[in-house]
């Protein structure tokens, strides 16, 4: 049973050849370790072929989401089964990033696809590109032109932008003004008097641009009142008549606006909650080029327009360090998720001490420190310090030996990843029902006993 624990991770082996690969796909009945093979950044040319002609769809599936496989590779499951060119189309959605594109010729074939619902999977896919995008604003087909509103507009040509901004399509129409609305106070108005139960009514109420008249009779409304007092445009003066509404949601608006001294915001009560999530201030994030503004969001009282500040990659290195020690939880967790520049110690801190799901990711972050860490924390009490010692290009052998037989599961696991580890302790975790996967998938394990894993699983050959 343990033999056929470990299999799994053989599949994400980078040492694994070829003829080990293949006999993975036998393992029809068991679907992790087939899609973990299409999780490699490489993937041997026998071992593609098989995949792309592989009977089970399922298993053609995982090479159309797969991130690291070659996008000719992806691209040739056209040649397959119709069905599969609706797996091409949607392709790949990697957390945080964008898939590598598709060869230009395989675009061609899925925009002049029979199937409607492959042309939309290919114009809303995060990883089709611009130059592709860009021609279809002049398409016949209004889906087309109504992608190119929503994913390029800022490179389109502006006799382009005026065409879209009067096509006969009434969604095309709404796409384009959307696109100009916080600059345009005509196409706003036009928005929000055909916004009957439209989805994007908040987007224009926060974004677009205000004409006063216009923000006058929807303040006589008395709805959205939230959304009006966050908009920059909205004026100050009608702004100040709410500071003291009975909703909390609208005071705490009004308390966030550009025009206020800090005196101001002071006087107004407002509260923000640990847990409250609140997107960046709109006039904080289209400002963030601004130096001094950025500094005086950083070094405001105000928790909003500090984690507004905390999201900005321009944050000047002084307010980097001094959102390093806020008080509020969140704008340090922000900062360490988005700054280039977070201090190592503030990802090791909430890393180890933080209670929200976010924080076991900031490990992965490029500033997560890893000198000295094996003096610091080989011998911690927490499973979860224990295992930081192995990040530490310092640490001894002997050390990684001794955590590979630490007697907590996830430690094990960690040394077993590690290629400071002896083949033979590598050999031996290959049986840890806990480490035995990850022991397969070290690159030190030798092909021989690979091969000899797969056997005593059962898989055959």
């Amino acid at each position: 049973m343990t033999a056929h624990d470990a299999v799994p991770g053989l599949a994400s082996n980078p040492a694994a050849p070829a003829a080990v690969l293949l006999r993975l796909l036998r393992l029809d009945y068991d679907w992790y370790t087939v899609a973990r093979l299409t999780w490699r950044p490489s993937v041997p040319d026998e071992v593609a072929e098989a995949l792309l002609s592989h009977p089970d769809r399922r298993v053609r599936s995982a090479l159309a989401d797969s991130a690291g496989a070659d996008p000719v590779l992806r691209g040739r499951l056209l040649d397959g089964p119709a069905s599969d060119a609706i797996l091409v189309a949607c392709g790949p959605h990697p957390y945080g990033t964008i898939a590598p594109p598709l060869p230009d010729p395989v675009y061609a074939r899925l925009l002049a696809h029979d199937n409607a619902n492959v042309r939309y999977e290919t114009v809303n896919a995060p990883s089709t590109p611009a130059h592709v995008l860009l021609p279809l604003a002049r398409h016949g087909d209004p889906l087309f032109r109504l992608a190119a509103c929503r994913r390029v507009w800022d490179g389109l040509a502006p006799e382009v932008r005026g065409a879209l901004l009067t096509d006969p399509d009434p969604k095309v129409r709404t796409a384009a003004a959307l696109q100009v609305m916080a600059d345009d106070e005509e196409r706003t108005a036009w928005l929000i008097e055909t916004r009957e139960d439209h989805f994007w009514l908040g987007e224009v109420l926060d974004h677009g641009r205000l004409e006063r008249g216009l923000a006058e009779r929807l303040l006589a409304e008395g709805t959205h009142l939230a959304r009006l007092a966050g908009n920059p445009t909205f004026p100050a003066d009608l702004a100040a008549t709410l500071a003291r509404h009975e909703d909390p949601a609208v005071r705490l608006a009004v308390s966030a606006r550009p025009e206020l001294t800090e005196e101001q915001r002071a006087a107004i009560d407002w509260e923000v909650a640990p847990e409250d999530r609140l997107q960046p201030l709109v006039w904080v994030w289209r400002g963030r080029a601004d130096a001094d503004l950025l500094r005086r969001c950083a070094r405001s009282a105000h928790t909003w327009l500090r984690r507004s500040a905390a999201v900005c990659a321009e944050l000047p290195d002084d307010c980097v360090r001094l959102l390093a020690a806020d008080e509020d939880f969140a704008v340090r967790l922000l900062l360490a998720e988005r700054h280039p520049k977070a201090p190592p110690e503030l990802l090791l801190d909430l890393y180890l001490h933080g209670a929200h799901r976010a924080v076991g990711m900031l490990i992965a972050r490029p500033g997560f420190p890893s000198a000295g860490l094996a003096e610091r924390f080989a011998d911690a009490a927490d499973p979860r310090e224990r295992v930081l010692a192995l990040r530490d290009p310092a640490a001894p052998p002997e050390l990684v030996e001794r955590l590979s037989r630490d007697p907590d599961g996830f430690v094990r696991e960690a040394a077993a990843r590690d290629r400071r580890l002896s083949v033979g302790r590598l050999v031996e975790l290959l049986d840890d029902p806990q480490a035995g996967s990850a022991a397969a998938a070290n690159p030190l394990l030798p092909v021989a006993e690979m091969t000899a894993l797969l056997d005593r699983a059962g898989v055959p050959a």
